[in-house]
């Protein structure tokens, strides 16, 4: 099984900056794909960054230059720092894991599209 767990969620004022973390659990021998997500109440589940094992970065409009992700592929980890937050950053933010190729016994799989909990991200003053 695979399973993500992030952190780093509260609450901030506007203008301030938050760092989010996820960590990857399992028999994972591969990552390819990890991101961030957000789910605002009564809106849709969007994009907010995604990076590929090799490095290959894309933004959201919304937060091109206020956020920044990065990975470290050996720790299994994506982490996601966000500066000069508006309120309508606010959002659960979610971990998102893709083509993960994992072993089960002597046997790889690869599975798809795994999430974390979500981290609860509160812009307010």
């Amino acid at each position: 099984q695979v399973q993500l767990v992030e952190s780093g969620g509260g609450l901030v004022q506007p203008g301030g900056s938050l760092r989010l973390s996820c960590a990857a659990s399992g028999n994972i021998y591969r990552i390819n794909d990890m991101g961030w997500y957000r789910q605002a109440p009564g809106k849709q589940r969007e994009l907010v960054a995604t990076i590929t094992s090799g490095g290959r970065i894309n933004y959201a409009e919304a937060v091109k230059g206020r956020f920044t992700i990065s990975r470290d592929n050996a720790k299994k980890t994506v982490s996601l720092q966000m500066n000069s937050l508006k309120p309508e950053d606010t959002a659960v933010y979610y971990c998102n894991a893709d083509r993960v190729q994992y072993r089960e016994g002597a046997a790889y799989f690869t599975g798809s599209d795994y999430w974390g909990q979500g981290t609860q991200v509160t812009v307010s003053s």
